[in-house]
């Protein structure tokens, strides 16, 4: 479908605050140790892919439910701050979605989620965005809300001609539907592994290929970058800039929220993986989820410098 400017995506997906400890060692079960740090801040998955859409160029609705709560209320007054739309962002009986996360000396990072309001959404409520927003280009979904919401919302999307973007996360099986009507799958490696039909790591091309062939997958590789099989079976990589990590919290996010964007500006998937990376890369050396992500002006100089712009 042509590019308009600003690209429109919608996110149909969950919003939560991210309460964030940081310690040398995670402690093992029954143990109790003094840790480094603790944060508050803003998380759900579906809210951190729409905050970096937003921050690379595009024009972004959320679709979901924040409670009527403290928690929700901040979320509400964040995504009026990111230019984020919330017409089609409701309010449940349900408390805001809560993600517990400790994060490690290396970066790495341990994560448990209260789904809360987000698995209050209704289909009705996310078909009827899908069908009201204006010029609508991508729609995004991830395993954090209610599967049958993403399929509804999938199933509108895909009658108005718009492409659609699964992040399979956090895992859990899929239905066939929703695989058909997905048209770029991007896991991470473990997720990877969990839906190929012989739980295969993405560890060869011939192997990445084979998980879902004729559709276009993406799968993120940490460190080592993204690679790219594309609907025709041909296979790119991008590798990830070398950087010191201190907290992956939300790298995946924020690749797709920059791949999101990108692609719904016109770009070639290629630049716009490699645009992904390079975002993902700085968000891994910076502290928490969107906190961590590239500004609008480090967004734009990273794709004037792919010369995607």
């Amino acid at each position: 479908m042509p590019a308009t400017y600003p690209p429109v995506i919608a996110v149909v997906g969950s919003s939560a605050m991210d309460l964030t400890c940081y310690a040398e060692i995670l402690p093992a079960a029954g143990e109790t140790i003094v840790g480094n740090l603790f944060t508050t801040g803003f998380g759900g998955k579906g809210a951190n892919q729409a905050v970096m859409a937003s921050r690379a160029g595009a024009s972004v609705y959320m679709v979901g439910k924040v409670g009527d709560d403290v928690f929700g209320k901040s979320v509400l007054e964040n995504f009026a701050s990111q230019g984020i739309n919330t017409q089609y962002l409701g309010t449940s009986s349900l408390a805001t979605g809560i993600a517990h996360i400790w994060v490690d000396g290396a970066g790495e990072n341990r994560i448990l989620i209260i789904p809360g309001a987000n698995h209050d959404i209704e289909i009705q409520e996310a078909t009827t965005a899908i069908n009201s927003i204006p010029k609508l280009q991508i729609v995004i979904g991830q395993c954090e809300v209610v599967q049958e919401v993403t399929v509804a919302a999938f199933r509108a999307a895909k009658a108005r001609g718009c492409i659609t973007i699964l992040n399979p996360a956090p895992y859990q099986p899929l239905s066939k539907e929703l695989l058909e009507l997905t048209d770029w799958l991007i896991p991470n490696e473990t997720e990877f592994a969990q839906l190929h039909p012989e739980h295969a790591a993405p560890t060869s091309d011939e192997i990445i290929a084979s998980l879902r062939p004729g559709k276009s997958v993406i799968v993120t590789l940490g460190a080592e970058g993204a690679a790219l099989v594309d609907s025709n079976g041909s296979i790119s990589r991008t590798p990830s800039p070398r950087v010191i990590a201190v907290d992956s919290t939300g790298a995946g996010d924020c690749f797709i929220g920059t791949f999101s964007a990108a692609l719904a500006s016109g770009l070639d998937s290629s630049v716009a993986m490699a645009a992904a990376c390079q975002c993902a890369a700085i968000s891994v050396t910076r502290k928490g989820a969107q906190s961590s992500y590239p500004s609008h002006q480090e967004t734009a100089s990273i794709l004037d410098t792919l010369g995607a712009r």
